[in-house]
């Protein structure tokens, strides 16, 4: 598959998600260019402040795998990573991340925070932005637009 469809695949999740009521974030883990984990947000769902969509994703990975470390594995996810799941992207010790489209309130990869690839921690990992970032963002805009009307 290509990085494309792969992100394609997590704006599928991201649209589950969001039929389901929650915030329309959607990931998926990628090794030796295979899908082997999705996830989408399911804190509501869950009811657990944990469930966001890269964790729920890595977790299914760390299954699949059997291994908790992620060496390897690429991320695509539709929003830039918080502060919880790009750290717990470096204790995986996750080859490369890819978002669509970039957090501006709490993003921890760049935007707001410098959390993925800061010089003083143990793992740095390739970091790609932008693909699909528009869509990723308008289906964001228009959630929240509904959820206010």
């Amino acid at each position: 598959m290509t990085d494309l469809e792969l992100m394609q695949t997590a704006l599928a999740e991201a649209r589950l998600a969001a039929e389901a009521g929650e915030v329309p974030i959607g990931a998926v883990v990628v090794r030796d260019g295979a899908i082997i984990a999705a996830g989408q947000n399911r804190v509501l769902r869950d009811v657990d402040p944990t469930a966001h969509a890269e964790i729920v994703a890595m977790r299914a990975a760390a299954t699949a795998l059997d291994n908790y470390r992620l060496p390897g594995c690429t991320l695509f996810v539709t929003l830039e990573p918080c502060a919880m799941c790009a750290g717990a992207m470096i204790h995986a010790r996750l080859g490369r991340l890819v978002f669509a489209a970039p957090d501006p309130k709490a993003g921890a990869a760049g935007s707001v925070l410098a959390v993925v690839n800061h010089p003083q921690l143990n793992h740095q990992m390739k970091v790609e932005q932008g693909m699909l970032g528009e869509e990723a963002a308008e289906l964001l805009r228009n959630f929240f637009r509904e959820r206010r009307s």
